[in-house]
């Protein structure tokens, strides 16, 4: 039914090598599959190098603590927020507890009532922020170096214009 192939036979016409034996089948096979469940070599994902960083120019290094202070505008921004938020809260509730009699009144349709009142309140404290904001647009900041000092101004100019856009970005030095 099927051809021995122990031993090494003609070369096919089509296909000019010769052919392998059962023995180099097999262990060919064996080669292949011991080569396909070897463990995968562990490639690293992440280097940290630890070498303390070079000294740069002569001035010694400067603790720069960090005071991060909120504006006093966004700190009022949230205050009014949350004072708003609790009004309407309040007032709903007082209108809801009010309204208990009356079978037509649902907790829904009090919120419904007191929702304009929230949208006032809303924009009042979004006019309010804006004026306070426009009081602060000037800021001056002053910078203070000692040692050589290296100061850089780049403009980045990105256009883009039309209802598609595509940005060109340009470092003008």
């Amino acid at each position: 039914m099927y051809a021995d192939t122990t031993a090494e036979s003609t070369p096919d016409p089509l296909h000019p090598h010769a052919r392998m034996t059962n023995a180099e089948a097999t262990e060919e096979a064996r080669r292949i599959i011991a080569e396909a469940y070897q463990p995968v070599p562990q490639i690293p994902t992440a280097y940290r190098d630890t070498r303390p960083l070079p000294a740069y120019g002569t001035t010694p290094p400067v603790p720069q603590p960090d005071n991060r202070i909120v504006p006093a505008w966004a700190a009022g921004t949230a205050v009014v927020g949350i004072g708003v938020g609790a009004g309407c809260v309040g007032l709903g509730c007082g209108i809801w507890l009010a309204c208990q009699g009356f079978a037509a009144v649902t907790l829904t349709s009090v919120l419904f009532v007191t929702l304009p009142i929230a949208a006032v309140a809303a924009v009042a404290a979004a006019i309010g922020s804006a004026l306070r904001s426009l009081k602060v647009t000037h800021t001056e900041t002053h910078h203070h170096y000692t040692g050589p000092v290296q100061q850089q101004n780049n403009t980045i100019t990105a256009p883009a214009y039309g209802l598609i856009a595509r940005n060109r970005n340009e470092l003008n030095r």
